[in-house]
């Protein structure tokens, strides 16, 4: 009876050990599963706060665009702006032609330079009732534009201080002598050519140019 009775313990003995060997195992299963879940979802990662970006304020102008900035001119209340008229020292008059000589058969353009020498904006009148050209040769006066001019007309405008302005359109010498007598005469006295030398001088708004252009023909 006595070894029976053992046989059964060590039976029992022995199923209870099974059992908590075979749930050790589960356990090691299960945290196995767990960690290798925490591995790959990384829950952690979803529940961080993303940086809150802070807008950049606007840059302000560098000291180089606030000093080349163009400011604007405000009147002063009930003054009204203008401009006065070009006075001789703020004035330079210059005759300008399209070559420096000509071959036969080709006719001179001439033209006028005006520029503002003075600080200060000015009017003038550039239109072709001011205008003048005048081509000489020694004291031998060949051409002006004034003896056979048609409908001179006035045009006053603001000269800005330090501007440079020329003719819209050149005046062409025809080579010819002017008389107010002669300007429908076909055969009028033509200049000698053979590289003869001959000055231009201009007048533009009641002032003369300082020089004279001077030209050849041939």
């Amino acid at each position: 009876m006595g070894e029976r009775r053992r046989a059964r313990q060590s039976a029992a003995v022995y199923r209870r050990r099974r059992i908590v060997v075979f749930g050790g195992l589960l356990l090691l299963i299960a945290a196995l599963a767990v960690a290798i879940w925490l591995v790959i979802a990384q829950p952690w990662a979803h529940s961080e706060t993303a940086p809150v970006k802070t807008p950049t304020p606007s840059a302000s102008p560098s000291a180089t665009e606030t000093a080349t900035s163009t400011p604007t001119a405000e009147p002063s209340p009930g003054a009204t702006p203008s401009a006065g008229p070009c006075q001789a020292g703020d004035v330079t008059v210059e005759a300008q032609t399209d070559a420096e000589s000509y071959p036969a058969g080709v006719l001179p353009q001439l033209s006028i330079a005006l520029t503002n020498t003075g600080a200060a904006d000015c009017t003038i009148d550039v239109g072709t009732a001011t205008q003048s050209f005048t081509v000489t040769s020694g004291s031998d006066v060949w051409w002006r534009s004034t003896d056979c001019q048609e409908n001179p007309s006035s045009q006053v405008v603001t000269l800005s201080a330090g501007q440079t302005v020329t003719s819209a359109t050149p005046v062409v010498w025809d080579r010819t002598r002017s008389d107010v007598g002669t300007c429908a005469d076909e055969n009028r006295t033509r200049a000698p050519g053979g590289g003869a030398s001959y000055h231009v001088t201009v007048s533009i708004g009641g002032f003369d140019a300082a020089t004279t252009r001077q030209i050849l023909l041939y």
